[in-house]
């Protein structure tokens, strides 16, 4: 398939009719701070998305104007859950949150790798190209989960998803990788995390957490380990 071609350079729009960009990039780099060498990578990766939005719906438009605290400082702080995590699986990428972020973010352990998965073919064209504007250490992979998951023979610290699908059909989906020794799943989640987890429980044995969000006061993000089901695979 012939690469995607990128919308035309120029000026990033601040969003429509809304607050101006860099008042929220402040904000979001008090609540999750990162060396110069890594704002400079995502800097790059956020005007990319700002000028692909303007025809590819990578983000919601209403979110735009908090596209550094809403979406970037969001996926920051599953790394400080696992600091020592390299190697992960994002999973339903979209417009490269939380995976794409993370590898820019790990950009100098020389043995990062996080592989984006990303059924979406527009997206994941997005996707290939801000992994080479940023060089971040990032692999795309245009296909759904449940053809991903049963191959990946690589080696896996960790599983993300955001705003994918409820937690049940999250496990689901990341079991053949989930229940791994040492691979841990990240899934931020909003005001319905417990409830997510309880209806999950009925069908999974796990052992998870509520880890309070520090960009939504209502978020929360279910840590899990040790998955297993109750019963057959539901």
């Amino acid at each position: 398939m012939p690469a995607a071609r990128s919308p035309p350079r120029g000026n990033p729009p601040r969003g429509e009719g809304s607050a101006p960009l860099p008042e929220d990039r402040a904000e979001a780099l008090k609540l999750t701070p990162v060396s110069r060498e890594t704002l400079e990578l995502l800097d790059r990766f956020a005007a990319l998305l700002l000028a692909w939005q303007r025809t590819t719906h990578l983000v919601a438009p209403s979110t735009l104007p908090h596209l550094w605290t809403r979406h970037i400082a969001d996926s920051l702080q599953l790394l400080d859950l696992t600091p020592g995590a390299r190697l992960w699986v994002d999973v339903g990428s979209g417009g490269g949150f939380p995976g794409l972020v993370i590898a820019c973010a790990l950009a100098a352990k020389p043995d990062a790798a996080i592989h984006l998965v990303e059924a979406n073919t527009k997206k994941a064209a997005f996707l290939r190209e801000a992994q080479r504007i940023t060089g971040a250490p990032a692999n795309v992979h245009a296909e759904r989960m449940e053809a991903f998951a049963p191959r990946f023979a690589g080696p896996l610290d960790a599983i993300c998803a955001r705003a994918v699908s409820p937690l049940k059909s999250l496990l689901r989906l990341t079991f053949p990788l989930l229940h791994r020794d040492g691979v841990v799943g990240f899934f931020p989640k909003g005001k319905n995390a417990e409830g997510e987890l309880q209806d999950a429980s009925n069908d999974w044995r796990m052992h998870a957490t509520l880890v309070p969000s520090r960009t939504d006061p209502i978020g929360r993000i279910i840590v899990v380990r040790e998955v297993e089901p109750r019963g057959h695979l539901p």
